[in-house]
């Protein structure tokens, strides 16, 4: 079954993030490497899921080079020196298992969920993974060849998706944030195998990495099989190249027309907001839900179900850790003005701003927070990527079990407050999605 086109636009940037019902129990070491190990023990199921952490995404690359971190993301599954080409993947799948990765502009991770009797496996491939990996000139031209055509499908094929290199590019003058994930075809052609030797021997270090068990395991035993595996490879010798750019501010509104192969046309607002782990990305993150999560919404009543001015809408937080954005969009309904969906946008920013929320409202949408955070730990893969960010980037693994607490500090009048501060009119990016027909009229 297809998705919708807005559970792909969702899906670009929403990054699980859970708290727990009942205390999430773990235990942390570090390796004398750097290798920061997180340890959670659930014998509910035999399953066991590991992931490796590296704080690298396409922030960390060099602006002429860009689209290496998520290059990586799929080279990393070419195999070893010790693990044949494209054998990782059957590794995994004939022990029982699966496997994925990710990458985002702050980090790229690994995983492997096997069942438990199936452990040492996971860590035997994810060490193959940090000491070796396969990086030939095979192994590159495949993957280059992959990754452009996957740019072509998202960027050019599925539609409205290019916002996820429009937006940013328009949001962050002055930040590599600004550069798609993806990176640029152009750029991935001139590398060179020593560029991607390079990179990798500079990120996919173990002082670069947190490394995360869950599942049915033993402490004693596991943490064994860590030191056997991990315990050897080498720290890396570069400092971790990590920008120390503030992002520039914006001071007016930057409005911009993108042609797209679509037949309704779509609005898309981006406002900057703080970086990960300011107190204000909560009222913030509640704010994205107050506005839109679910048909009982603000906006979804009001610009779907009263006025009919859109089919979908969404409104969404991307928490990041040098300084995040806060998106709205909505596509337009058939035969409606697109500067008029905007403006009716605008009129229910300026509703909350004016009015904010009441008492009411405001105990539902804790309500609903709490609910999914709740859910979102109903699995050991869920649990080991939510302590690896935790780690890395709120100061701890036991925030995995306070951010429920940080939602409850925040009060009806920050809803208003951050609404007002941060959704501002005269300093944010606007695009218009047109169809490619629209422009042959300009």
């Amino acid at each position: 079954m297809k998705k919708s086109i807005l559970s792909l636009v969702l899906g670009v940037f929403i990054i699980l993030s859970a708290t727990a019902q009942n205390k999430i129990e773990f235990k942390e070491f570090t390796l004398d490497n750097g290798l920061h190990v997180i340890m959670h023990q659930d014998k509910s199921t035999p399953i066991v899921a590991n992931n490796v952490f590296y704080h690298v995404g396409s922030k960390n690359e060099n602006p002429q080079k860009t689209g290496y971190a998520h290059f990586f993301e799929h080279l990393m599954f070419e195999g070893s020196e010790n693990i044949d080409r494209g054998q990782f993947a059957q590794i995994v799948q004939s022990s029982g298992g699966t496997l994925n990765a990710g990458t985002s502009l702050d980090f790229t991770f690994y995983y492997e969920i096997l069942p438990s009797n199936q452990l040492e496996l996971a860590l035997y491939l994810e060490s193959e993974r940090m000491l070796h990996a396969k990086i030939d000139q095979i192994g590159v031209d495949t993957q280059r060849e992959v990754i452009k055509q996957e740019m072509k499908e998202v960027m050019e094929e599925q539609p409205y998706m290019s916002f996820r290199k429009e937006m940013p590019l328009r949001l962050f003058p002055n930040h590599p944030y600004q550069s798609p994930i993806l990176g640029s075809a152009e750029h991935l052609d001139q590398a060179t195998l020593a560029d991607f030797k390079d990179f990798y021997d500079t990120f996919y270090v173990p002082n670069n990495a947190t490394l995360v068990i869950a599942g049915d395991i033993d402490y004693e035993v596991t943490e064994s099989l860590v030191r056997k595996y991990f315990s050897e490879i080498p720290r890396g010798p570069k400092n971790i190249p990590r920008p120390e750019i503030e992002i520039q501010k914006l001071t007016s509104e930057v409005k911009d027309i993108i042609y797209d192969n679509i037949q309704l046309p779509a609005i898309f607002q981006g406002y900057q907001i703080p970086k990960l782990g300011h107190p204000d990305t909560y009222a913030l993150n509640l704010l994205s839900t107050y506005l839109l999560s679910g048909k009982s919404s603000l906006m979804y009543r009001e610009l779907v179900d009263k006025s009919q001015k859109a089919v979908q809408a969404a409104a969404f937080p991307n928490d990041l850790e040098d300084g995040g954005m806060f998106i709205i969009l909505a596509i337009a309904n058939m035969g409606v003005d697109i500067d008029e969906l905007n403006e009716a946008i605008d009129e229910i920013l300026v509703q909350v701003q004016e009015n904010g929320i009441d008492n009411e409202e405001f105990e539902k949408l804790l309500n609903i927070k709490e609910s999914q955070l709740v859910n979102n730990l109903g699995s050991v893969a869920n649990i080991s990527l939510d302590l690896a960010q935790a780690h890395v980037f709120n100061g701890g693994a036991d925030y995995i079990n306070v951010q429920l607490e940080q939602f409850r500090k925040v009060k009806p009048e920050d809803i208003q407050r951050v609404a007002k501060e941060y959704l501002k009119m005269d300093s944010r990016v606007v695009l218009k999605y047109l169809p490619k027909s629209a422009q042959a009229t300009e």
